[in-house]
């Protein structure tokens, strides 16, 4: 099925192609294109290859109960400028829609807490604040005091890279992991702070940990300064082209000053609509985007590349793979077998997204804080529950929350209230936690309701539900998971001007991802001012 025109556009014969039609490869077609300013003379021509039966990826809006909702991310960062930057270059900044209440809450100590205020992801920067909340429990309280009356060294001298996890808990305890950092950084990822790259992640937390003193005190000095910046990993509830972390994204610990963007954007009519005016206006730039055509092998044409799909050969000069790296192994591993097996590397988790519309007073809005609730991982389910906890029997006697997140989709963004219905979302699964895959989509929902029941005060049956399981969604950014993505980028240097674009390497989330795909660009059209044009139109 083909979305484009297929000819060449502009006044050269060189043929890029993009494989994978997500936002990192549309964003990679847009500025393969000349970006915001248009074709001119030497733009390429550009073909999009796509393997689904739509572009967009992970960016999906349905309609549901009335109204469209967004079953993949459902908002992205308005504080790092690249979608927010691309709706307008699109003209979709009448569309744009902040964020519509701030906070979030944690189930911890049997009930839901809102989350203290002076939190960066998770990680307290003042002590008060924490300890008023009782997230931490008396003994969690005691250990984070002693960061500020007798503050632990570092053990370690610099490194490249370290684990979230242990880092923190080396400096702050492992209760301030488990209960705030684990269910914020985790979440955004889909997996555990244990392993997680803090290069990759939150770069400034390594510096911050070789300095004497309280580390609370370095993190709110580095803060006040600006010194945090955008981090690497900074996501919009997801993978760029998916989503997870839910609330985990609106509990930064505070309010945007005025003078700066909203903390989270999301669009009128869903985000959907920004991958689908992005398609149409490169359809209009005589870009080509073929859906239904996966790249079945990659084969080496002079100074250029052939991609066998089932229409036929795409033959092309350029190359940007804008597919989860896994995919990008599969077509490399001939060509360079170190790129390939970097590739291979990367490890991926899956998640579930539950979307729920209940009538009014079903759900006791009045009591739900801020924009939603977060589970830590392994939270046991209370062992005390009444009959209409678990009607169907779904709990076992040692059993945890499968949930993980829970959006008040309703109060966070107000363009989605429905009159008479509160729109809930709960996302499941993490790269540990595979519970969800073996159940059939109505015994998820029979268990994620029961849940509700305990972590919400459900009080009835949904009017309609909507499971949405995104298998092998998000990129796991192991320790020195940059040194690896270092290596695939250097491997690619020794291929035809070759990139590669995504959540898998720089950064989760859809201005990352869009960041990506446009830098992508960037590369493969240098290398290509650089060779022979030898490679003709496919």
């Amino acid at each position: 099925m083909d979305l484009g025109v297929s000819r060449a556009g502009g006044g050269t014969s060189r043929t890029v192609a993009v494989v994978g039609g997500g936002i990192a490869g549309l964003a990679a077609a847009w500025e393969l294109t000349g970006g915001s300013a248009g074709p001119g003379p030497s733009t390429p021509r550009v073909v999009v290859l796509e393997a689904a039966d739509r572009v967009g990826g992970k960016i999906r809006t349905e309609s549901f109960e009335g109204g469209p909702v967004d079953l993949g991310p459902d908002g992205f960062l308005g504080r790092r400028p690249e979608a927010a930057d691309l709706c307008r270059e699109l003209g979709l900044s009448e569309a744009l829609r902040p964020i519509g209440t701030a906070g979030a809450a944690v189930f911890a100590r049997g009930r839901r807490r809102p989350l203290p205020d002076g939190l960066f992801v998770g990680i307290p920067t003042r002590f008060w604040p924490v300890a008023r909340s009782g997230v931490l429990g008396p003994k969690g309280s005691l250990r984070l005091l002693l960061d500020v009356v007798a503050p632990r060294p570092d053990s370690r001298g610099p490194l490249g890279d370290r684990a979230v996890g242990p880092l923190v808990a080396r400096k702050l305890g492992g209760r301030v992991v488990e209960v705030l950092v684990d269910p914020l950084m985790g979440g955004i990822h889909a997996g555990g702070v244990g392993d997680m790259s803090t290069a990759a992640s939150y770069p400034l937390l390594l510096a911050l940990a070789q300095r004497r003193g309280s580390f609370m005190r370095s993190l709110r000095q580095a803060l006040a300064r600006g010194a945090a910046g955008a981090p690497v990993a900074a996501t919009d509830d997801g993978d760029g082209d998916g989503d997870h972390g839910d609330s985990a994204d609106d509990a930064d610990g505070g309010d945007a000053p005025a003078t700066e963007a909203p903390l989270f954007y999301s669009l009128e009519g869903g985000l959907e609509r920004l991958t689908d005016r992005l398609a149409a206006v490169l359809a209009e730039r005589d870009v080509e985007i073929r859906t239904e055509s996966p790249v079945e092998l990659l084969d080496r044409t002079g100074p250029g590349w052939v991609l066998h799909t089932p229409e036929g050969p795409v033959v092309a000069d350029g190359l940007v793979l804008a597919l989860p790296a896994s995919g990008a192994a599969a077509l490399l591993e001939g060509h360079d077998a170190e790129a390939g097996r970097l590739l291979a590397g990367i490890e991926y988790a899956s998640v579930s997204v539950l979307t729920f519309a209940f009538s009014d007073g079903v759900v006791p809005t009045d009591e739900l804080y801020g924009t939603g609730l977060l589970v830590p991982h392994g939270t046991a389910v209370p062992a005390r529950r009444s009959d209409g906890d678990d009607p169907v029997g779904v709990f076992s006697d040692d059993d945890s929350f499968l949930v993980t997140a829970c959006t008040y989709l309703s109060q966070k963004w107000p363009h989605l209230e429905r009159p008479g219905s509160v729109l809930i979302r709960a996302s499941v699964g993490r790269a540990d936690d595979e519970r969800a895959a073996v159940l059939s989509d109505a015994q998820l929902v029979e268990r994620v309701l029961a849940e509700l029941r305990i972590l919400l005060g459900v009080a009835g049956r949904p009017q309609a539900s909507a499971v949405t399981r995104w298998k092998g969604a998000f990129p796991q950014y192991r320790v020195h998971h940059l040194l690896r993505v270092t290596g695939i980028e250097s491997a690619l240097r020794r291929l035809p001007a070759t990139a590669v674009a995504g959540a898998s390497y720089r950064g989760v989330g859809i201005p990352a991802c869009v960041a990506s795909g446009r830098a992508a660009a960037t590369t493969v059209l240098d290398a290509m001012a650089e060779q022979p044009s030898e490679a003709g139109p496919g």
